[in-house]
Order: C-alpha cells, then sequence, then structure tokens
C-alpha cells in the first residue's frame, strides 16, 4: 500500500479551506511526513491518519509556513507517551533549528529526536526504498525528496514453467527469486519463465522552488511529481522574484520528465475561491493535472 495525503495545501497564509503545507506519506503502515506546517496534527485527526506512529519528518526548508506545526506535534506525541525515536531530516540549519526548540524547552521528551542534516545527492536507504534528496532552488537553502521503490521481479509465466516440465511447488519459488533449477538434467533458467523486473513507484515532492532541468533525473517516469505552485502564468515575473513556481511552469518541467501525474499544491490565497486558472496554465503543457485540496487522499497503485 502506497497513500499521500494531502493534509496543508496552501502558500504562506492559510485560508479557511487551506491549511499550512504538509503531506503525509503511508507505505506499508509506515508513515512518513513531508513539511509540517502550523495546524499540522488537527488535520491528521480530520484525516484519521494518526500521528503516533510517524517514523520521520522530511523538511523541505525552513521557513515557518513549512515548519511551525513541529513544536506543537512533538509536544503532543510526549503528553501521548511516545517512546520510539523520531528521525527528522532536512537541508542545511536543521540542527540548528531543533537546537532552538531545545533552548525553549520543546525538546524535553520521553523519546529521542534524531536530526539528519542532508545535502544533495545524499541517499536514506530504507526496506524496499529509499528517499533520494536533491537541491532545490529558493530563498533559503532547500531539498526536494524522491521516494523511490526497488524494483520487483517480473511476471511468473507458470503455463511455460509447467510445459518445461517444472512441478508446482518449491521450485516455482526458486525461479521467480532468479535462481535456476535442474529438471531432468537440464537446466531451467529464471529468465525463461520471469518476465522482465517491474519499476517500483516514484513519488517526488519538491517544496518551494523555481522549476529546475536540473530535477530532471529524480523526476523522469515519476508516477506522482508534488509541486508547489503559488502563481498562475501572468504572474510569472512575481514567481521568478520570489523563487516559486507557476502552474505551466512546472507542467513543462512534467512533460519534459515523462512524469504520469503532476499533484499542484501551495495555493496562494489569491485563488483561495477558484484555481481554474492554474489547471488551465498547466494543462497547456501537461494534461494529467489537478490541484490538491485538504484532506484529499491518493492511492499509487503498482506499476505493471
Amino acid at each position: 500500500m502506497l497513500k499521500i495525503i494531502f493534509l496543508g495545501t496552501a502558500g504562506a497564509v492559510p485560508t479557511p479551506k487551506r491549511g499550512m503545507p504538509s503531506i503525509m506519506i503511508l507505505r506499508n503502515g509506515e508513515r512518513m511526513l513531508f513539511d509540517c506546517g502550523e495546524g499540522t496534527q488537527r488535520q491528521m485527526m480530520c484525516a484519521r491518519c494518526g500521528f503516533m506512529d510517524i517514523s520521520s519528518i522530511f523538511i523541505t526548508h525552513f521557513h515557518a509556513d513549512h515548519t511551525l506545526g513541529i513544536p506543537g506535534l512533538i509536544q503532543t506525541m510526549n503528553f501521548q507517551g511516545r517512546t520510539e525515536p523520531l528521525h527528522v531530516y532536512g537541508p542545511a540549519f536543521v540542527d540548528e533549528y531543533f537546537e532552538a526548540l531545545n533552548i525553549l524547552g520543546y525538546l524535553k521528551t520521553s523519546f529521542d529526536i534524531i536530526t539528519h542534516e542532508l545535502k544533495h545527492g545524499d541517499v536514506i536507504e530504507k526496506s524496499g526504498y529509499r528517499i533520494e534528496a536533491f537541491r532545490t532552488f529558493h530563498s533559503v537553502p532547500g531539498l526536494g525528496y524522491a521516494l523511490r521503490e526497488n524494483s520487483r521481479p517480473g511476471r511468473f509465466n507458470k503455463q511455460k514453467a509447467l510445459e518445461l516440465g517444472v512441478p508446482e511447488g518449491p521450485m516455482f519459488s526458486k525461479l521467480h527469486r532468479g535462481e535456476p533449477v535442474i529438471i531432468n538434467g537440464k537446466e531451467i533458467k529464471s529468465s525463461d519463465v520471469v518476465g522482465e523486473p517491474r519499476p517500483g513507484r516514484l513519488i517526488v515532492y519538491t517544496g518551494d522552488t523555481v522549476p529546475s532541468d536540473a530535477f530532471l533525473p529524480y523526476l523522469k517516469n515519476a508516477d506522482i511529481w508534488i509541486s508547489e505552485s503559488t502563481f498562475s502564468d501572468d504572474m510569472i515575473d512575481k514567481a521568478e522574484e520570489t523563487l516559486h513556481s507557476s502552474a505551466g511552469g512546472v507542467a513543462r518541467l512534467a512533460r519534459a520528465a515523462n512524469v504520469e501525474n503532476l499533484i499542484l499544491t501551495h495555493i496562494s490565497s489569491r485563488y483561495s475561491q477558484d484555481t481554474t486558472q492554474l489547471v488551465e496554465d498547466a494543462k497547456k503543457h501537461f494534461e494529467n493535472v489537478i490541484v490538491a485540496d485538504d484532506l484529499m487522499e491518493i492511492d499509487v497503485p503498482m506499476k505493471e
């Protein structure tokens, strides 16, 4: 299971319908939080996705709208008796940020908080997947994150295996694992009955940034790219001045990277009543695009 829950989808200012930036990704029971704006823990309560079991928080950058929910979330975890360590990953200043929280008394907890300062190209290896960090281009140091699953074995051709004389049972499993078997003195290779490996799923989240071709190696063939879209294309000058993205700008990059789906978030309050312009700007360049809403959930299917 791989699910994305959009907890907050506003830009720098919340609106009645949009909370501050935060995304939860659930994978096979593991809960990961990407950014944690003010009010995130309340949104998690509304989404009924739970926060005591969050294993890690990934911070894109240290602007307040992406981080002010962290102290309250940590204190709530402590009040409810958490004992498991919490890992927090982020760009430059993650250690200093948490040292400041410690001085203010927010980190006097019953559990350990372990910070990890990442740089461009760092990889966090997990069971069955990895998180790749890469540089983004905003007014402060920032990182994007690519959650990339390991490839899966190809499809097993049961009929072909039977035709080659392989009996059902342990030999099927060996072949599917890539190991050869011997039948009547003849070697049957895994490749004889197992198709090409199937790619794992790929989710990319870039946080606040101008679009850049430097993202292409991480975006290529992604199932989902979650991108900020603070501005419509008629405000491209403002986007460039503030080092943010326009809808058309990210859509062009999504097309170049052969992304499957583009999801726009970090929506400016100027579009709080109507996001039509953002979608129209993006669809001039890329068809599979939607604007995220608070508490929207997306299941990411396996690739075949």
